[in-house]
């Protein structure tokens, strides 16, 4: 089967997934009346009949905004971690490595701790904060990489970043011991969630998906040919460390903007990538698209499985990506070293 059929099945499946995962919840709400609902609301077709009035407001007001939001973030974080796998030429390489959680995850402890309200932004504070820190500690990995060595080799850049994670990580650490009674709110919104999020969070994360995808589009040739390593690439006129640079900002906006509004979440940016190319090949014009559609669908079920697991209570999302991922990573590492 060609590529242009498995990504037509792809997005299939994608949509399947998105109208099961609005559908399925603590009361369920037939498959079919979710569908007309969702008609209704986008076509103005109209309803079909003896739909309960409650579950259009579950389905359009709760559900849809909360599986949407969860298809974007893991769909950035999927597309940011295929950028960065291909750049670094590590299938285990994530955009974490680049330090954008362990900043968000400052930046959004510091506001947790201080209490602090921007007035114009409000309660979008803390993702704007998130975000901006997340930004700051890769530019600030980025400049380092490159003082100290020019061409920007993978090994720098993957050290640069450990080292700034880590020393992040400890400031963060160091917060949450002084003012442990804010621990539980920043570790909760460290391990990530969709819940209680409606369709303002949908229309703030969308220009980040837009800006990052189509950023990262502009570079599919480079990557194809950076892929077969950095000399061939300076070779046939590609300037890699600029291409590299562009590449990794992007990637940062892609992250930054999923993780502050639904806190850190991992695993979907390795695993998606991986399976894309097991089923795509390497080609970045379809890994970059499918990546996000992959990471997408493979949210959405993550997510599902999160709320209605322990009904009617719910798991953090990021918990069940790391009991599906951590496998996934293991078998990933010790096949690679077979």
């Amino acid at each position: 089967m060609g590529n242009k059929k498995k990504a037509v099945l792809s997005i299939l499946l994608a949509l399947i997934i998105i109208g099961i995962g609005t559908s399925a919840g603590s009361s369920n709400i037939n498959l079919i009346e979710t569908i007309s609902i969702l008609v209704n609301k986008i076509f103005f077709i109209p309803l079909k009949e003896g739909i309960d009035p409650k579950n259009i407001g579950i389905v359009w007001k709760l559900r849809l905004p909360r599986v949407l939001l969860a298809f974007l973030v893991g769909g950035c974080l999927a597309t940011s971690g295929a950028v960065v796998q291909s750049i670094l030429k590590n299938q285990l390489a994530s955009p974490y490595t680049l330090g954008v959680s362990s900043g968000a995850s400052l930046g959004a402890g510091l506001i947790i701790i201080s209490g602090i309200v921007i007035p114009i932004v409000g309660s979008f504070t803390l993702p704007l904060v998130g975000f901006l820190f997340g930004l700051l500690t890769v530019y600030i990995v980025i400049t380092f990489s490159a003082k100290i060595d020019r061409t920007m080799s993978n090994n720098t850049i993957i050290l640069s970043g450990m080292v700034f994670s880590l020393f992040v990580n400890a400031l963060l650490t160091t917060l949450t011991a002084l003012f442990s009674e804010d621990m539980k709110s920043i570790t909760l919104w460290q391990m990530g969630s969709f819940a209680m999020k409606g369709w303002t969070y949908v229309k703030l994360i969308i220009p980040f998906a837009i800006i990052g995808v189509i950023g990262v589009m502009r570079f599919t040739r480079e990557m194809d040919i950076i892929t077969f390593g950095e000399e061939q690439a300076k070779a046939v006129g590609v300037e890699t460390s600029r291409v590299k640079t562009k590449l990794f900002v992007y990637a940062a906006v892609l992250t930054g903007g999923a993780i502050s509004l639904s806190g850190t979440i991992g695993f979907i940016d390795l695993i998606a990538p991986h399976a894309v190319r097991k089923v795509f090949g390497s080609k970045h014009k379809y890994v970059i698209p499918m990546s996000f559609i992959f990471g997408g669908s493979l949210m959405v079920i993550s997510d599902l499985i999160a709320r209605t697991v322990i009904v009617p209570s719910e798991l953090p999302v990021g918990a069940v990506t790391a009991l599906i991922g951590a496998p996934f990573f293991a078998y990933v590492y010790f096949r690679k070293k077979r």
